[in-house]
């Protein structure tokens, strides 16, 4: 079915889009289950710090290659291009690797977590082991987005879903093996569960994508322009950057809210906070790729897309404010997050100030899109500095001139740089639309 028939059948476009946002809804339900489970054990405080950091840094070391989901998809309309993708993600799986366990060597981590971040050295301890447990984390995340986008090319949009559910299932397997049968520490556990669930998820993803790939070697190569590594390079670079940078946000704040009022307890609820709206998130997260796939269409389809992004960003912050501004806050941190009064009462008011922060992932998801389709992937890098700069200088001022507690300082500063990267994305994204257009 091609991409113009896809949009014209009947609830096409919720369609497509309904198993992405599925896939994203679950891997959202892995850090309210981790931490859920940690915070019931013992020491929660100290392992939730240590699991969130540890975490914080992994996702760091990922970021280089989470983006090439939006690049595969792109790509896979083109035999020669994909597998010469491949070979690429191949590449800078090896290099992140390496640089996780350069990370992890002592002298580099310990000037890190004890000089940088000034953690005891019992958290330090506890951070490094969990660090290194996550070791596998970043490379199966590359393979297993290389696949989805191919997958997500070609309509195969279930099966993405399915590799999300044996993941998510994976977590909940192992998290729960280790609480009932097991004394190891509650970061641990977290970091084992999602370095297994990642790896059986690429696995599967693979062996669900070969019949796609099998019929993708069939395609003439001559109805595509054939790409130079140079070329996939220059095209992926601004995306690998943007996450880079992205991701960079996570250690940059877990080293303001060591330095902040409150650091241990701030750092302990940062990971059940990000776990919360990272639900209401990830549902615009997924957004993204389904506008790289159809926004090539036309006019029409651009605005389509543009329609249902609007009503999807107001009925993800419509949600999320019901749950922070009802009982049922207080119900979740409690019961689901397993959090102590002290940690409640801290937590429940920034969590109110992130409710719009699932509407602007939405849009800014589908300002991206359309920039990809558009290659016009250099501005998107742009936005993420601007968005970057935004959230430290507004945790120089919280922090350093305000002396907010931590976790407040977080979530302001959070708002801060989404609101100046969207800001910024709205003149070129209008000239990617108009781009559009014309073709």
């Amino acid at each position: 079915m091609t991409v113009t028939k896809h949009i014209k059948a009947k609830n096409g476009l919720f369609f497509f889009w309904l198993p992405l946002a599925f896939t994203w809804l679950m891997m959202s339900m892995e850090g309210p289950i981790l931490t859920s489970v940690i915070a019931r054990l013992d020491q929660a405080k100290s392992n939730l710090a240590s699991f969130g950091i540890a975490f914080s840094l992994a996702m760091m070391v990922e970021a280089p290659i989470i983006m090439i989901m939006s690049a595969s998809t792109a790509l896979a309309n083109h035999p020669i291009n994909l597998k010469k993708l491949y070979r690429y993600t191949l590449g800078a799986n090896l290099l992140i690797t390496a640089i996780m366990l350069l990370i992890l060597t002592p002298p580099i981590f310990l000037f890190l977590t004890e000089q940088l971040m000034q953690l005891p050295k019992s958290i330090s301890h506890m951070t490094h082991i969990t660090t290194a447990l996550l070791l596998p984390w970043p490379a199966a995340i590359g393979f297993r987005r290389y696949y989805q986008g191919v997958l997500i090319r070609h309509q195969s949009t279930r099966r993405v879903a399915y590799g999300t559910v044996i993941r998510l299932a994976s977590v909940i397997c192992v998290s729960l093996a280790c609480f009932v049968w097991t004394d190891i520490p509650g970061a641990y556990l977290g970091a084992l569960s999602l370095s297994t669930a990642v790896t059986l998820e690429a696995v599967a993803t693979r062996l669900m994508a070969d019949a796609v790939l099998k019929r993708i070697k069939t395609i003439a190569s001559s109805t595509v322009q054939e790409m130079s590594y140079r070329q996939i390079h220059r095209f992926y670079y601004p995306l690998a950057l943007t996450s880079v940078i992205t991701l960079s946000v996570h250690p940059i704040v877990t080293f303001f809210l060591s330095h902040s009022r409150m650091p241990i307890e701030s750092l302990a609820v940062l990971p059940v906070l990000q776990a919360l709206t990272f639900i209401f998130r990830s549902i615009g997260l997924s957004y993204q790729e389904v506008v790289v796939a159809e926004a090539g269409a036309g006019v029409h389809t651009i605005s389509e897309l543009k329609s249902f992004a609007i009503k999807l960003a107001a009925s993800l912050s419509i949600c999320l404010g019901i749950l922070c501004f009802t009982p049922l806050i207080e119900l979740w941190y409690r019961h689901v997050a397993g959090l102590s009064e002290d940690l409640i009462s801290l937590v429940v008011f920034p969590t109110r100030l992130l409710i719009i922060l699932p509407a602007t992932t939405v849009w800014i998801s589908y300002q991206r899109g359309i920039l990809v389709t558009s290659n016009m992937t250099a501005s998107i890098t742009t936005a993420t500095m601007i968005e970057l700069s935004g959230i430290i200088t507004a945790l120089v001022l919280s922090v350093g001139w305000l002396d907010l507690v931590g976790i407040d300082a977080a979530a302001f500063s959070y708002l801060a740089g989404r609101f100046a990267a969207c800001a910024y994305l709205r003149k070129p994204s209008l000239e990617a639309k108009s781009r559009l257009s014309r073709l």
